[in-house]
């Protein structure tokens, strides 16, 4: 059954872009949707740059593929398909997810047998309790900073809330999938 498109609540900016659009999206990365979207703030989507800039370098403690990891599974805890298939899109190669793991990320759960790295599994479980309670019960807490060390705990929250806030956005401003992009529970 094929998603119901919707018409954006918010239309993305359309080429030609001015030259203030310009150097905006040029921050922001691809032109895609959501960036279309927020480069008519210019101020905003350059803070939004900054954060994001920051989560996608080598500055962050998260490795990348745990980044992506935590950003998939809220983005689809949220239901967020327009997000998730950004990520899933660019990111999953990159970053070794297998298909089972992009599967599992969707629908199923810490403990499927693709997720073997202890690290791995404590932030699947991290992740999935933020989403469901707003808070980490000190067991919980405990094993991811066994599993990533204390810095990458940290992140891993303030990355999981930064998708809600995406995820949010996204599907309020009811963005259609970008081209070549497919929505949680496909393959």
């Amino acid at each position: 059954m094929p998603l119901e498109q919707k018409q954006p609540r918010i239309e993305p900016l359309d080429p030609p872009y001015n030259p203030e659009v310009s150097a905006t999206l040029a921050l922001l990365g691809p032109p895609i949707a959501l960036f279309r979207v927020l480069a008519r703030r210019p101020e905003l989507a350059r803070a939004i740059a900054a954060w994001g800039g920051y989560y996608l370098s080598a500055k962050s403690a998260l490795q990348p593929r745990l980044r992506e990891i935590v950003i998939d599974r809220t983005t689809a805890l949220c239901g967020a398909d327009y997000e998730w298939g950004v990520h899933i899109a660019v990111f999953a190669d990159k970053v070794a997810l297998t298909r089972e793991h992009v599967r599992s990320l969707g629908e199923g759960r810490p403990s499927d047998a693709c997720w073997a790295d202890p690290a791995e599994r404590a932030a699947l479980r991290a992740v999935d309790e933020l989403h469901s309670t707003n808070d980490l019960a000190d067991e919980t807490w405990a094993e991811l900073v066994a599993a990533t060390g204390a810095d990458a705990a940290l992140e891993l929250v303030l990355v999981c809330g930064w998708y809600h806030a995406i995820s949010f956005a996204v599907k309020a401003l009811r963005l259609p999938l970008e081209p070549g992009t497919r929505p949680i529970g496909t393959s």
